[in-house]
């Protein structure tokens, strides 16, 4: 038995000190439909006056005392009671609280005094049984039904142009993410050229960048050598001079040799001057070097942002890729949906699908033997709450 977090008040009062006509319930049905709410209505008498403590109870016909009660509500003050509306209350117990048993209750006010002021007539929970239904159809029921099944086979006429207006749509989104797909594959293509001309470039460059390294470097080591073996010319010039200035002073017959020496000096100035030129040349030729070595640098940076681009616009195309795959797949979910509503609501309404003054195509599309379907929801499937009925009481 559920109760809520704060139990109402109760008392030992037996029934013979119970009021049972200053509150009375309406329209209290014989039986109610388990897993429903139940909506108690209830009236006050005139000499009747609410309290805040006040609760409905429902008990278990059979009951002694108001603590037997199996589930209840708390009653909700009216604010003026002098108005004839307040006289008119409700509560509503929910589904969850009800009993699951078939047994008979009823409904119980209690005041905050544990008195009991109101009772209804016995009920039970269970469902509905076919002898408690006798259904009266009439002639112009009858017809007007028959209209309504005119007006049904006008909108799944409606509904079944929307169907091939959906698929052509279908149809135009097919060729276009086939589009799509090959504008995809193409760019795919072109990304891995790119990506392997650039790999190609990079190595090339770096290849070459890496002679010119080690040339420079020789070229070095060569400049370094040749320095070392001017300083010892200059050194041997400068020595071979005082040796002259000697011979000259001490021997005449010197003087060819001086010549020659002086001789051997230009050239050997000459050579300096020719290596001085190579040495400028070798740092013009590392200067250029440098400026090709930028140049590269700049290509393939090129080279990466328009790689860069191609990805982002790859990126871009299956993003349009995947929202139009899932549109697609929801537009499909969709018409199966709305065509077993259909079918549901023909089977429901009792009419045989071959009888029908036209025939909707089936579709193998949700799977084989699968009936046809409205595509949208019916405004006529409420049809068989509008028809009288009398309950067997």
């Amino acid at each position: 038995m559920e109760k809520t977090i704060e139990d109402p008040p109760t008392s030992a009062v037996l029934l013979d000190h119970c009021h049972f006509s200053q509150v009375i319930f309406n329209s209290v049905e014989k039986f109610y439909i388990p897993g429903g709410d139940v909506t108690c209505r209830y009236t006050f008498t005139q000499n009747f006056i609410p309290r805040q403590k006040d609760w409905i109870g429902i008990f278990r016909v059979g009951w002694k005392t108001v603590r037997e009660y199996y589930t209840f509500m708390w009653v909700t003050l009216p604010i003026d009671l002098n108005n004839k509306s307040a006289k008119q209350q409700e509560v509503q117990f929910k589904a969850y609280y009800l009993p699951k048993d078939d047994e008979y209750y009823q409904f119980c006010y209690v005041d905050q005094d544990g008195v009991v002021r109101g009772a209804s007539i016995p009920f039970q929970f269970r469902p509905e049984n076919e002898e408690d239904i006798l259904v009266v159809t009439t002639q112009g029921e009858v017809e007007e039904i028959e209209q309504h099944n005119k007006e049904l086979c006008k909108e799944n006429q409606e509904l079944k142009d929307s169907c091939v207006s959906l698929q052509k749509q279908n149809s135009d989104m097919q060729a276009e993410l086939q589009k799509k797909q090959e504008e995809l594959e193409t760019l795919q293509s072109i990304n891995k050229k790119l990506e392997l001309k650039v790999k190609e470039q990079k190595d090339y460059w770096e290849t070459e960048l890496l002679q010119l390294k080690e040339q420079n470097q020789k070229m070095s080591s060569e400049n370094e050598k040749m320095g070392i073996r001017v300083d010892q010319l200059q050194a041997q010039l400068s020595t071979q001079e005082k040796e002259m200035e000697k011979l000259v002073q001490g021997d005449q017959d010197k003087t060819e040799q001086l010549e020659h020496l002086k001789k051997e000096n230009g050239h050997l100035f000459l050579s300096l001057t020719e290596q001085r030129k190579d040495q400028k040349k070798l740092e013009q030729t590392v200067e250029e070097m440098k400026q090709n070595e930028t140049t590269a640098m700049k290509k393939q940076q090129e080279l990466m942002d328009e790689n860069f681009d191609l990805s982002r616009r790859l990126s871009e195309k299956k993003m349009i890729y995947n929202v139009l795959q899932r549109e697609k797949e929801r537009l499909e979910g969709e018409n199966d949906l709305l065509k077993r509503e259909n079918s549901r609501l023909l089977s429901y309404m009792g009419l045989d699908f071959n009888s029908l003054p036209y025939q909707v195509p089936t579709s193998d599309e949700g799977g084989a033997g699968q009936n046809p379907g409205l595509v949208y929801g019916n405004p006529y499937s409420a049809l068989h709450q509008e028809m009288p009925y009398l309950q067997s009481r």
